[in-house]
């Protein structure tokens, strides 16, 4: 209803939304801290499903449907850290839309398309405004689609089990657990927004964005600092931005990375449990990470827990899916061996 996509008065209108309009304040904090909160529902619920080997066969069209859903989550969440023109947000878009560059014949037409012009101004704005409003309808329709997969294929569960032999209805049971995390939920979400409502952003963004000034350390939101870190522990921008892509395009290729699980929860598989916690403690480092100038020994670091990332997904957990079969094969082996010689004493 307010905001203008314009260089020269984005700015100002966000500052009169939040100082002068009734509840302007209001609305930009539950959407702002509201995307926040999205973003941790979304990690929570990846985590969970890698834990539990949701993404096991039948279950592989659901993740990867998860996984769309989530890229364009990251690109909506990006363009709209570039509507408000801080000084944060113009750096951001001058740092992202460059990257674009790297992409051999067509990558420079792709930005003077995506800049409107030779450089980041008005209709870089309309043309995110545009796409920012947008991405969320198709995030929408997947969304549907990926309802529409867990109907088909059914929900996983900690066991890991066939659920389809002992179900328990929706109403009362369910209910009421959704019922009790939402209240939480909503209990921390409007404690952040009505006590610290920028608890979750950056004070640099509260200045206005200027091409002369280049901040003294780029960093984006929270929810991107892991994907921020992967790109640039690699100084080399084209491998940089390759590594950062791969690191996205392995989660799609987990249902077929991890091939023929005997057993999907991580609670009765030891080395995929620990496996997983450090993935977790690994994409935890690099978003703190993330969030730190580029020197020395950050960069080193960084690269190390890069490294190690993909070492998980590529050598980790195939090697816990290899000792699966084998200790359900020895097993197999040992009761075989058993009873042939129960019945042989018999």
């Amino acid at each position: 209803m307010f905001y203008n996509p314009s260089a020269y008065l984005a700015y100002y209108i966000i500052m009169e939304l939040n100082n002068d309009i009734y509840y302007g304040w209001l609305i930009r904090s539950l959407h702002a801290n509201g995307a926040s909160f999205f973003f941790l529902s979304v990690y929570l619920h990846m985590f969970r499903g890698l834990y539990y080997g949701s993404f096991a066969y039948p279950r592989q069209a659901l993740w990867i449907s998860g996984m769309f859903i989530f890229v364009l989550m990251i690109i909506t969440a990006f363009l709209g850290y570039i509507l408000p023109w801080g000084q944060m947000s113009f750096r951001a878009a001058m740092v992202i839309t460059s990257l674009l560059a790297v992409i051999p014949e067509i990558g420079p037409d792709l930005i003077f398309l995506l800049w409107g012009g030779y450089s980041i101004h008005d209709a870089t704005l309309h043309r995110f405004y545009s796409l920012h409003f947008t991405f969320p309808f198709l995030i929408l329709i997947i969304s549907i689609i990926h309802l529409f997969l867990l109907h088909e294929f059914g929900s996983n569960n900690p066991l890991g089990l066939n659920s389809h032999l002992d179900w328990i209805p929706f109403s009362p049971y369910y209910l009421l657990k959704d019922c009790l995390s939402l209240i939480i939920s909503l209990i921390i979400f409007c404690y952040i927004v009505f006590v610290f409502p920028d608890m979750l952003g950056h004070s640099i963004n509260y200045e206005k964005a200027n091409f002369l000034v280049t901040p003294s350390h780029i960093v984006p939101e929270w929810y991107l600092l892991f994907f921020y870190a992967v790109l640039r522990s690699i100084t080399n921008k084209l491998l940089g931005f390759l590594c950062m892509i791969s690191s996205l395009i392995v989660l799609f290729l987990l249902p077929y990375i991890l091939k023929g699980l005997i057993i999907r929860s991580g609670t009765f598989r030891p080395w995929h449990a620990i496996s997983f916690w450090i993935l977790v403690v690994t994409c935890f480092q690099l978003s703190w990470i993330g969030g730190l100038p580029v020197l020395s020994p950050y960069l080193e670091v960084s690269q190390w827990y890069v490294f190690l990332y993909f070492l998980i997904f590529f050598v980790f957990f195939p090697l816990g899916v290899f000792i699966d079969k084998l200790v359900y094969h020895g097993l197999l082996y040992a009761k075989e061996q058993l009873g042939l010689l129960f019945f042989s004493k018999l």
